[in-house]
């Protein structure tokens, strides 16, 4: 028996529900049993991966924009998750790096969803992944706002003149 058109539509959004849900449970338990967001430990690990980055190499490494890295690196040096020291080899740069509060809150944490989702993706067939991306890309073209934050990392305030400054979480 062949499925409908409806009956396809809606197993897609089913698996969707899925990954919003997964995503979402794993961000909670993260908040609640280390203070952090999801997209904070997904940004921590990726400096215990690299360290010494700066946030341009940091936004690659997450996939994301360097104005989001921004943010949730900022969010992580209040906390004092992360250290940014100066660059010994270009002292006009500086670099990121974990501090030994935040190596400690790694090593007792779980592997952030996103770096899971990220590792399935990549064991996907090149050619299942490129439909993947092109059928996403489809589906949320009329639908599509630009650039976003990691997953549930908000985005900082725009302050009095304009500029985004980080928010606390």
């Amino acid at each position: 028996m062949q499925s409908t058109r409806d009956e396809d539509a809606a197993a897609v959004l089913q698996r969707l529900r899925i990954l919003v849900h997964k995503l979402r449970a794993t961000a909670h338990s993260v908040e609640r049993d280390l203070g952090l967001t999801g997209a904070q430990l997904f940004v921590l690990g990726e400096l215990a991966a690299e360290p010494n980055v700066s946030v341009r190499r940091l936004a690659e490494r997450t996939m994301t924009d360097p104005s989001s890295a921004s943010v949730v690196v900022t969010r992580l040096l209040e906390k004092g998750l992360v250290a940014r020291t100066q660059d010994p080899a270009d002292r006009r740069r500086s670099v990121l790096s974990l501090t030994s509060t935040g190596q400690a809150i790694l090593e007792r944490a779980p592997q952030p969803y996103q770096a899971r989702l990220f590792a399935a993706l990549q064991t996907l067939p090149r050619q299942q992944l490129r439909q993947l991306q092109q059928g996403l890309s489809a589906l949320l073209g009329p639908l599509d706002a630009g650039d976003v934050p990691l997953f549930f990392e908000e985005e900082a305030p725009v302050g009095a003149k304009g500029k985004r400054r980080a928010r606390s979480s």
